[in-house]
């Protein structure tokens, strides 16, 4: 006998399926917005920063037209900056007077003087005046002194600073080292320690032509003499009083014009007309010091020497006023950008222009410190600093955004693989 069921009847097996589908379904979407709320809670990454700054440039164009002299030598130097330029080589040649400026430099820094200071007294000796009256048949520039006369170590330096006075070199050389000969080798240990590679030097004075050196070398001591304080206030005095010459005047006739305040002539037969010089030149709100040396400037004497060597100075100090200036060596522009992850991007720019001194051509070392912005930039935030450097110091502007940046969208969020 034969049993039928009705479907009613029969067990659904479909349906424990579909649950599970339903279950997997779920599962799956619970894990996909889980997922996508990773994706999209996460922070985007930090934005880059590029920048298109050099790490060294110098400023635009280059030194023209400097009036060099057609014979002899010459340097100019910005102290701070360096040398603006040379002329005529590194020969050595005889100096004259010029060489005064060593036997200064080295009576100061064996026996250095305070502002106003007159230090201690020397006694001229009856051997001093025996040297002074054998000196005068040869026309050198002497001062006259007496035996028993008391020089003060400021009036002995101005007797052979200003009126130039062979004889005083040699009483300050005596009084230094004990001898001529033991404070001329004074001078070239000196020389040597100095770095002064063109000099040599045979006597305090520079009458002697085997006492030589070059504008280069003359130009560098200038530089370290002139940080004594009492050097410098001498070689700026227009006249001193002796106790025995009277008044004496200073034979730089610059003193007190474009911007001189020191510091040497000499002159002879063989070395021509030659001058040491400081003057000052107010460049941007700051006071510069420019030191140079012009040699061997013709003239049948002396008196026309130094006027050949004074017209030289004067045009190089000329073009020193024309070229040493605040030129622009970085603009207030867009020097790179922001980039980020997602594909967006926004100009950087320096907030203003940045400017130096100096001449064309001259060296200036750039440094970037750059802030770690994050994932947003906005119109102006500051993303660093630019920094030019000079041997005068430093000129920083701020790095700044151009713009917003936008943030990524949702897409990118949610399929981000990093």
């Amino acid at each position: 006998m034969s049993v039928y069921h009705s479907a009613s009847s029969l067990p659904n097996r479909s349906r424990p399926r579909r649950r599970l589908v339903v279950i997997l379904l779920a599962v799956v979407l619970a894990a996909l917005a889980a997922l996508a709320g990773v994706q999209l809670t996460r922070k985007p990454p930090p934005v880059a920063l590029r920048l298109s700054v050099p790490a060294a440039l110098s400023i635009p164009g280059q030194v023209t037209g400097v009036p060099w002299p057609r014979q002899g030598q010459a340097q100019l130097d910005v102290v701070g900056l360096g040398t603006l330029g040379r002329s005529g080589g590194h020969a050595s040649v005889p100096i004259g007077s010029v060489a005064k400026m060593m036997t200064a430099y080295l009576v100061l820094t064996d026996h250095p003087l305070d502002a106003d200071q007159p230090g201690p007294a020397i006694t001229v000796t009856a051997a001093d005046v025996a040297d002074y009256r054998s000196r005068i048949p040869s026309g050198q520039s002497l001062v006259r002194v007496a035996a028993g006369e008391r020089l003060t170590e400021r009036q002995a330096l101005q007797a052979l600073m200003l009126p130039s006075a062979n004889n005083v070199a040699a009483i300050l050389a005596k009084w230094d080292a004990g001898s001529v000969d033991a404070f001329v080798a004074k001078m070239n240990s000196t020389a040597a320690r100095l770095g002064l590679a063109d000099t040599h030097y045979t006597d305090p004075s520079g009458f002697e032509p085997t006492t030589v050196s070059s504008a280069a070398d003359q130009t560098m001591l200038a530089e370290k003499a002139l940080k004594l304080p009492a050097f410098a206030e001498i070689v700026a005095q227009r006249k001193a009083t002796l106790p025995v010459a009277g008044t004496v005047r200073n034979y730089n006739d610059l003193l007190g014009t474009y911007g001189v305040f020191g510091i040497k002539t000499g002159s002879t037969d063989e070395a021509g007309g030659n001058l040491v010089f400081a003057a000052r030149l107010a460049v941007a709100g700051r006071t510069l010091t420019i030191v140079g040396a012009v040699l061997g400037q013709p003239g049948k004497d002396t008196p026309e020497q130094l006027v050949a060597v004074n017209a030289v100075t004067r045009k190089l100090l000329s073009a020193a006023k024309r070229l040493v200036r605040a030129y622009e060596v970085l603009p207030a522009a867009g020097v790179g950008d922001v980039r980020a992850a997602w594909g967006g991007s926004v100009p950087v720019r320096t907030a203003a222009a940045v400017k130096v001194i100096g001449w064309p051509g001259l060296p200036v070392t750039v440094a970037i410190e750059r802030v770690t912005p994050g994932s947003q930039v906005r119109t102006g935030q500051h993303l660093g600093t630019v920094t030019a450097r000079t041997g005068l110091g430093a000129v920083t502007t701020d790095l700044r955004a151009e713009a917003d940046l936008a943030g990524p969208s949702w897409s990118w969020r949610l399929t981000r693989t990093s």
